[in-house]
């Protein structure tokens, strides 16, 4: 019988899917707990019950680390994506096509650009 969170038979997938299947839905409720946590700290006019709250978010924001970076691990693809996108400062998005012109990146086959006219 499938869980609620595959979308294939359970018996048809490997082991490494279901490990990765485990941890990002753990990551997904360590993000889940960060924004209650954080709308809780928000919303209370008690000092001592913000600071409590504020550390268990924070808590849950080291947990969240240590699984994306498992993940991160497990996950030739996911690898390359983090690098090229985290601790990076400008425009996030024109980070997607930096480096284009450089040749073959990851997933290329080195074809480059086929709609643009070869140098003659």
């Amino acid at each position: 019988m499938s869980h609620e969170g595959y979308h294939e038979p359970f018996e048809s997938l490997s082991t490494d899917v279901v490990d990765r299947h485990r941890a990002i839905i753990s990551l997904m409720e360590e993000f889940e707990a960060i924004d209650w946590y954080d709308q809780r700290a928000s919303a209370t006019t008690d000092d001592s019950l913000r600071a409590i709250l504020t550390h268990n978010r924070d808590d849950e924001k080291e947990h969240a680390a240590m699984i994306l970076e498992w993940l991160r691990r497990h996950d030739p693809e996911l690898d390359v994506q983090l690098h090229k996108y985290l601790f990076k400062s400008g425009d996030i998005t024109a980070l997607e096509h930096a480096g284009e012109d450089s040749g073959a990146g990851i997933g290329d086959l080195g074809l480059g650009d086929l709609r643009e006219e070869p140098p003659r």
